[in-house]
This record gives structure tokens, sequence and C-alpha cells, in this order.
């Protein structure tokens, strides 16, 4: 065994033997490469369960193309197989928004595309109720959570039934895991069979179709797969209640949606984690390495966040084309002030640490230890945004706790300097909260993070200029940007720094049309802006940008919505921003 192996869970029989363990409690099959990060999604779970006193171990990227030796290695585990399929969807992984074959991925050592195969969740859990058929499997992470209804595939241009629809699997998992998993784990320790796991929160399963009750205050009754295939519109329908029954604070509504003779049960989710339950994960041994397997080779996904520390989970502002809130749902859970010290003294002590924090962030940067006021009120919203159309007159947007938090990062002997490198949402920023105190310390916090946090270039995502399309994406007026440029502006000045301030924008989204796309070349051009991270409207599974580019129609309110859904409509839109470059390529 490679000297200190026993600090990571083993991914061979070897390394399981040297451990001294005769036997397996559960079986992890990862998409990724085994980094032992609190970012990667299979090490989360792993260390998890560890700490419930079960044997590990993680079959990281097994090949699925040969003798299949990999799903054999560790024969059956004494509880279940898990299925973490990656941290990303497996057809955004490896197609482009053109739906090209990418010749990368992030998340394999040397970057080597092939190492997954596509739908991951899928082609793993086929294998293994083959080679296993009695053995429980339990599937997870973004590709099963954002799959677990009824979906568009964009890459096979189709309205796809729910992945328990395709992958033999006995439960899944959708949102942030750590909860369920433990569950899952205590009542199958405890005999219980897995047909009978059918009321754990935030996961689904497969019912026969006959199961299906009544509509009611605790069930909603979906349109089935069939009659969505008939109608876009019923698709779009079903996506508003899912929308917001994936964003309640206190969930107590199954959701049902008939596939033929099947059906599949969504059970609500838990509340969001707790302070406590939140550093109790991120706590956890990690090695915040990858396995010395990968020795030599490097895994650029890994690289990115190294040096990062994610200070909490969740984002309310509820983009249309984003997946966060739909997986780690719109209430912030926020670590400890003492857990983010734990760890960015780690990270300080790690042997390649130059004295840089890449990032101190989260899904947005500056939403740590934001909600409402009276949570009386949140638990009765079912508003999939709290800054759309507005921010919510309840919303406590104070950055003090956040400021606090940078202060005593910057205290730390060892740290020279704690960048932000998360999206910061400056229109919270920069929102009136109605109290004095509250809104000084806001303004202090926008000069902090351009004069102390920023690597050079700060990075916001206005997305577009024009008032239809942010409407449609959920993003404030492009006037607020003028106004946050004037603070990033004035506080270099002051500072003598020459930093940029980097804008994301995104073409063809579902409102836009090629006008407005010359529009927004326009106003970049009287900016002098040489844009360079924009990004073709790229549909993923279960965003609302996603429901109308398929379907046509808006889920809230049943109108038609313009979508170039065509590729030379969609590069038509992409040339207004190279606006600058001598010759744009011309569309025939």
């Amino acid at each position: 065994m490679m000297p200190g192996a026993d600090r990571w869970l083993p991914t061979s029989v070897k390394e399981m033997e040297a451990l001294g363990w005769d036997h397996v409690d559960v079986v992890l099959f990862s998409g990724d490469a085994y980094v032992d990060h609190p970012s990667f999604g299979a090490a989360v779970i792993g260390r998890t369960l560890q700490a419930m006193g079960l044997n590990v171990a993680i079959v990281p990227q097994p090949n699925w193309r040969d003798d299949l030796r990999d799903f054999r290695k560790f024969d059956a585990p004494r509880l279940f197989f898990g299925i973490s399929p990656g941290a990303m969807d497996s057809m955004v992984n490896h197609y482009t928004a053109a739906r090209r074959k990418r010749h990368d991925d992030a998340y394999t050592p040397g970057g080597r595309a092939g190492a997954r195969p596509d739908y991951p969740t899928i082609v793993y859990s086929e294998i293994l109720r083959r080679l296993f058929p009695d053995t429980p499997i339990i599937a997870g992470g973004i590709e099963a959570s954002m799959r677990r209804l009824s979906h568009y595939d964009y890459w096979q241009d189709r309205l796809r039934p729910s992945i328990l629809m395709d992958a033999p699997v006995d439960l899944l998992i959708y949102g942030m895991g750590e909860k369920p998993i433990r569950e899952i784990a205590s009542r199958l320790l405890a005999g219980e069979k897995i047909s009978a796991l059918t009321d754990i929160p935030q996961t689904c399963l497969r019912i026969p179709a006959k199961e299906i009750p009544a509509p009611s205050d605790k069930a909603i009754i979906l349109n089935s797969y069939e009659q969505c295939l008939a109608d876009k519109r019923k698709q779009a329908a079903n996506f508003k209640h899912i929308e917001q029954q994936s964003n309640r604070l206190a969930p107590d509504t199954i959701l049902y949606q008939q596939h033929g003779r099947r059906a599949v049960k969504v059970n609500p989710m838990y509340e969001p984690m707790t302070t406590a339950e939140i550093d109790a994960s991120f706590d956890l041994p990690y090695t915040r390495l990858p396995h010395p397997r990968y020795r030599g080779k490097t895994i650029p996904a890994y690289e990115m966040i190294r040096h990062s520390v994610c200070m909490h989970r969740g984002c309310f502002g509820g983009c249309s084309f984003c997946t966060i809130s739909a997986h780690q749902g719109k209430f912030i859970a926020s670590r400890s002030p003492e857990s983010i010290l734990r760890e960015v003294e780690a990270v300080t002590k790690m042997p390649d640490f130059k004295g840089y924090i890449s990032d101190l962030g989260g899904p947005s940067a500056n939403m740590y230890a934001m909600g409402g006021r009276d949570l009386e009120k949140c638990r009765k919203c079912l508003r999939p945004s709290c800054l759309h159309p507005a921010p919510c007159p309840n919303l406590n947007n104070d950055h003090t706790p956040l400021l606090k938090i940078y202060k005593a990062v910057d205290a730390m002997p060892a740290v020279k300097k704690a960048f932000v490198g998360s999206g910061v949402r400056y229109d919270l920023a920069m929102a009136s909260s109605g109290s004095p105190k509250t809104d000084a310390a806001n303004r202090q916090y926008c000069e902090q993070l351009i004069a102390r946090h920023v690597s050079g270039r700060l990075k916001v995502a206005p997305e577009h200029t024009e008032p239809h399309v942010l409407n449609i994406m959920r993003k404030p007026d492009f006037s607020l940007f003028y106004k946050f440029k004037e603070i990033f502006d004035r506080v270099n000045q002051r500072n003598g720094l020459r930093q940029q301030l980097i804008p994301y924008f995104i073409s063809s989204h579902p409102g836009c049309r090629e006008e407005d796309m010359a529009r927004l070349a326009n106003i970049t051009r009287k900016l002098d802006m040489h844009l360079e991270q924009v990004q073709d409207f790229t549909p993923t599974p279960m965003t609302l940008s996603t429901e109308i580019f398929y379907t046509g129609y808006h889920p809230y309110t049943l109108q038609r919505v313009y979508c170039a859904t065509n590729p030379a409509a969609k590069d038509a839109q992409r040339q207004y921003f190279f606006w600058y470059k001598p010759q744009p390529k011309k569309h025939k």
C-alpha cells in the first residue's frame, strides 16, 4: 500500500485489505476522478457514510466497455451500491452548445475525454443490476437530480422520461445527499428492506401507476409523460409545480408523474441544513487531495478549487437558466465562522500553498448568512427568486457577517490575499434594505470586495442588456450594471488599482431576438468592452429557460415566448458578441 493510503477511502481490493477489512458495506461508483474534497460529491457521500462507522469503497470512473472487472472487484456490498455520476450532467460535460463532442474532461486525470459514458447513471446501474440482481442500488448527484421527472434533453432533442424509467435503481436521491443517504443507511442497517423505504424525504422511486392518489394539498399529480409528449404546454405547466416545490422552506407535498403503467413518486425535500449539520459535513476528515493513484497527473477541476473555500449552500437568485436552486434550494445554509476558518487554516498548511486563497465563496459569493427576517413568511412563500422582479422586502441582505469572515481570514498570518472567485450578485449588495446601518455595511462590502479581494479581474453576470430578456432570465435591469461599474471605477481610482470588470453575457436565450443582440453589441461597444465571458444558451435539464426553449411557453403564464432554436439562428446571435473582430463569420 502507498504510504498514507489509509487516509483515503479504498479504491481497490488491495487497499481494502491493507485497512484490515474483510467486507465493504457500501461501494460508490463515480463518474469523476476520486478527489477527497468537499467539492466532489462521491467524497462527500463516502465520508458521510464513513462517519457512521461503515466500510465505504469508491470505484472512480469504472471501465464499462471491457470485462467489467471494475464493477466486480468488491463483489456485493453488505448494504448497497451508490452511483454518483459526476459534478456535471454527463451531456453538458461531453457536448458543447453546438452539440459538438468535447475533447477534454476537467474531472478526469490529464483532462482526458472518454473516461465516462453518456448517462453514467443508466449505464452503471444497468451493469450492476445485471451482475448483482439482489443488491440495492441508490443513485444521486446532478444527473439523477435534474432528470428525476420528464425532461428535455437538448443533445437528443427530445423529451425524455424520468431517469427512473431508464435506470434500474431502487431509489434516487435529489439535491444535496448527506441527510437522505444517512437515513437510507440507518434503516437498512436496522434490517428494513429497500422496498420499504418509500417515505424518505428528498428521494424518488417507481411505483405502480394505480397507486397514484387523488390530488390534495399534500399530493400534486403532474401531467403524465404521455400527456407531455402530446402537448408541450402540459410539460411547461408541470415545471411550475416542480420549481415551486423544490424551493420551499418547509416542503410537505409529494409529486407524482405517471409513465405508462408505472409512476414516479417524488418525496418532499428536507428543510435546509442547519449550521451544525453543514459544519459536520465540511468538517469531515477530507485530505483535500486527489487519490494517490493519480500521482503525476493533473485533474483540471481540482486545480481550480484546491485553495478555495465554500462558505454556504443554496442560492435565492432564481436565475432562469441555472440549476443551483433546483439542486441546493433557494434557502441559504451557512457554515459557522469557526468551521470556515478551520478550513482556511487547513488550506494554508497544504505544501503548495503560496499565501493566496483563490475563492472565499459559494454558489453566489455574497449570500452568506442571509435569509428572511420573518421565517413564517418564508414558510408560506412559493416565489422562485428572492431578488426578482424586485428584492423581497422580507429579505435580510446584511453583508456584515461576510465582512467579518473576510476580516478574520485577512488577519491570518499565512494568508497574503483571499480572493472572491465565485459570482457576485451586485444587485443584492446594492439593494436598499430599509436600514441605514445595513446599507452602510453593504456599501463597505462593495468597496472592500473591489479593493482587497479581486485578483485583477472581477467577474459579474448581467447576462444581457435588454429588459424583456432580462425579465425572462430573472435578472435585474442593466442600469444596475452601470451603477456598479461607477463604484468599481471609483474604488479602483481611489486605491491606485487597474483592475478589470468582466461581464458575462448569454446569446439566444429564450425571448432574445437578433435585434436584441444588436442592441447588446451597440451598448458593449460604447462601453469599449471586448467580450470574453460569453456563451450561447445551452438548455440543461430542469431549468425554467430550458422548459421555455423546448415548449415555447412560459410555465408561469403559458404564454408563447420566441426562442432561437435552430443552429443558424443561434450562431447569428452569437456573432454579435464579437463586433470588435475585423471579419466576423458570416452565416450562409
